[in-house]
């Protein structure tokens, strides 16, 4: 199934607008993206994005996003997400901070389900105020982290054998297949 790029975009500007502002870097956008895909997937047996996680370092990326952001730093100009985020430095910090352009707003809320909306407010309320590090923390204790070496791409059935899990792996297949 495709990405939307749309889609990546509102999701950014939903990030940006319901968690601390001041804490929204790199690290923690790619966590929300996780946190959101899987809890998505435990409840709902499909995830929001649809990207390729990845276990890296700092615990699990969406691999497309991360590139998209990436590229923002790299070459603004002819970046997909340039018209959406600034992502920027500060003297001293190793914090890549990300800033959005505009606010969410309802028009962008048309973009996604109920179900989409509800998981992205929950995992917003949880990590409002957590730090990059204190995300990355949390997402160690996933099993889609545990259960995969690094540099590996990482199957949403593994959110199945979380404990916060309502379905089943054979369910994920099964959704993740008629998605397809």
């Amino acid at each position: 199934m495709k990405i939307s790029q749309a889609k990546i975009k509102r999701m950014i500007l939903y990030f940006a607008s319901h968690t601390n502002p001041k804490l929204l870097g790199k690290t923690k956008l790619m966590k929300l993206f996780y946190f959101t895909d899987f809890r998505h997937v435990k409840k709902y047996l499909v995830s929001v994005t649809n990207d390729i996680y990845v276990n890296l370092e700092h615990g699990p990326v969406p691999s497309i996003i991360m590139n998209l952001v990436n590229s923002v730093e790299n070459d603004i100009d002819n970046s997909i997400l340039g018209d959406t985020i600034l992502v920027t430095a500060r003297e001293g910090s190793s914090m890549k901070r990300v800033h959005a352009r505009r606010s969410f707003t309802e028009k962008d809320a048309e973009y996604f389900t109920k179900s989409e909306l509800s998981v992205m407010r929950e995992v917003c309320e949880i990590f409002k105020e957590s730090t990059g590090k204190q995300i990355e923390d949390a997402s160690h204790y996933e099993s889609a982290w545990l259960k995969t070496k690094l540099g590996e791409s990482i199957p949403y059935t593994l959110g199945a054998e979380d404990s916060d899990s309502f379905v089943e792996k054979e369910d994920i297949e099964i959704a993740t297949k008629i998605a397809q």
